[in-house]
């Protein structure tokens, strides 16, 4: 359950107090968590979830349209895809820990709910659209701002790493990229993957990561700063 003390250290992690605490826990509440409850119907993230990522899109396309003046809407959108993504949401939802705080149902926690990307980038999103609500859209934007497109350059590097490598690998012919699972462990529900980025078989870059996936992005983003590839 989400006690007082928990959500007072949340709140100053996010740097946000809210006036309505209800809002954060709902944006924290899966609805597996509220199908368990018997006693009272709570409310669970997804209302909130659709109201944060409009948001979110909204406030990262101002800042690209902003930040970027010549570039063409095409690389426009595909910037923002790149940025709003689950696995860019997730990977700035860990900075703050947040799936330590989502309540959810005890066949979601044992399957390994908390480390999901799908989950813990919703319930950014959820976060997005609670302090919207509690706050307006400056605490908002200041939210998206402080802890999504802060560091924009290198997050867009790590986010489009598995791209650029493999750009950058066929600019040599007859060039192999391949990603190599060499290692997992820890339980079922909380498992880390270690993978290597290899290039013609040698190892270039090491990743560790949630998921398979998260690992092949670490490993490609490792490989690239070796290189010192920025575009």
């Amino acid at each position: 359950m989400l006690t007082e003390e928990s959500i007072n250290e949340l709140e100053k992690k996010i740097e946000y107090c809210f006036r309505e605490k209800a809002l954060l826990k709902q944006a924290l509440t899966h609805s597996s968590f509220v199908n368990e409850q018997r006693i009272k119907k709570l409310p669970d993230y997804e209302r909130l979830e659709f109201l944060g990522d409009a948001v979110l899109e909204l406030t990262t396309s101002d800042f690209l349209f902003r930040r970027f003046p010549d570039v063409r809407e095409g690389e426009l959108t595909k910037r923002r895809a790149s940025i709003v993504c689950g696995s860019s949401l997730a990977q700035c939802a860990e900075n703050i820990s947040l799936g330590e705080y989502i309540l959810m149902g005890r066949g979601e926690e044992s399957t390994g709910g908390r480390h999901k990307e799908n989950m813990i980038s919703d319930v950014m999103e959820a976060v997005i659209g609670a302090i919207y609500l509690d706050g307006g859209f400056k605490k908002a934007v200041a939210f998206i701002q402080r802890f999504v497109l802060s560091d924009f350059e290198e997050k867009r590097l790590f986010y489009d790493s598995k791209t650029l490598l493999q750009e950058y690998v066929q600019k040599e012919k007859g060039a192999v990229l391949d990603y190599v699972l060499v290692n997992e462990y820890g339980p079922d529900h909380s498992r880390e993957f270690v993978v290597e980025a290899r290039v013609n078989g040698n190892t270039v870059g090491k990743g560790i990561g949630k998921t398979k996936k998260g690992a092949e992005q670490q490993a490609a983003y490792e490989a690239l700063l070796a290189a010192k590839v920025k575009e």
